[in-house]
């Protein structure tokens, strides 16, 4: 049987304390950027730009991530207790929220700034799967987001959760390990066909695949943010627009390659 009985707290430093979510946070967030430095690097574009958009995306998306939470899973609770909006140390991120506060702030910042990202953007969503396992990783420290009840000899039994034994989906390490592989995708298809994919092929086939497995993996995880009369959870719900986005993408890009070929024909 595997026991999860990891307290949070990864160092007491008075008056503050270091946690093991904000450590894995960190990792994942300063990985991203020296992965987009690479690739910048790579292609000639300037290095200036990653350090200067990623400030924008951390505290964007790290906004988008907080209200996605206060939002979709627990809007009741944060009116009851305004303050605890701002208290992002407790907990409560959402990674719908996340892709959405990364969107909105890729707008804000071309707008503001006068310059275009779409050329940038297959690169750009090359680290983020990345950043989700880490991100992962924290919510098993957390003993958060976690399955349901399972027989599988994998269970893990959640000390801080369940008092008594209890094996759950560690599904947590589910999305984790979906993450990486996600990236390992991304990242192994950009390098190999960079110049021959449609622009906006790996931004899209990122929606695809990370917001489909999201969608099985929430079967396995305990309900979150909404009543047991729906078939569906917030999660899978919140997942389906940008499923639907990425296959009506990949369906318009191949309808229009196979009409040249029929013209070229």
């Amino acid at each position: 049987m595997l026991i999860n009985n990891i307290s949070p707290i990864l160092l007491h430093l008075d008056p503050l304390a270091i946690r093991w979510y904000g450590l894995f946070l960190a990792i994942g967030v300063v990985s991203a950027i020296l992965i987009l430095q690479k690739l910048f690097k790579e292609q000639g574009h300037k290095i200036e730009l990653v350090y200067d958009l990623s400030i924008w995306l951390v505290i964007g998306g790290l906004i988008g991530a907080r209200l996605g939470h206060i939002l979709f899973y627990n809007l009741d609770y944060f009116l009851a207790n305004p303050l605890e909006i701002i208290m992002i140390n407790h907990g409560g991120l959402a990674s719908h929220g996340l892709t959405i506060g990364l969107l909105i702030t890729i707008f804000l910042y071309q707008k503001i700034k006068k310059v275009s990202l779409k050329q940038y953007l297959d690169i750009l969503i090359i680290p983020i799967p990345l950043l989700a396992m880490f991100i992962r990783i924290g919510n098993f420290f957390n003993s958060e987001i976690i399955g349901k009840p399972t027989n599988l000899p994998w269970g893990v039994w959640f000390q801080r959760v369940d008092a008594e034994i209890l094996l759950r989906h560690p599904s947590q390490i589910y999305e984790s390990l979906i993450a990486l592989s996600i990236f390992c995708l991304l990242f192994t298809i950009y390098k190999k066909y960079k110049d021959n994919l449609h622009q906006l092929f790996i931004f899209n086939l990122f929606l695809l695949t990370y917001f489909s497995t999201r969608f099985l993996v929430e079967f396995v995880k305990a309900r979150q943010g909404i009543d047991d009369f729906w078939l569906l959870d917030m999660g899978q719900l919140l997942s389906i627009p940008f499923i639907l986005w990425s296959v009506w993408w990949f369906l318009t890009r191949y309808k229009r390659h196979g009409s040249r070929d029929k013209d070229s024909a």
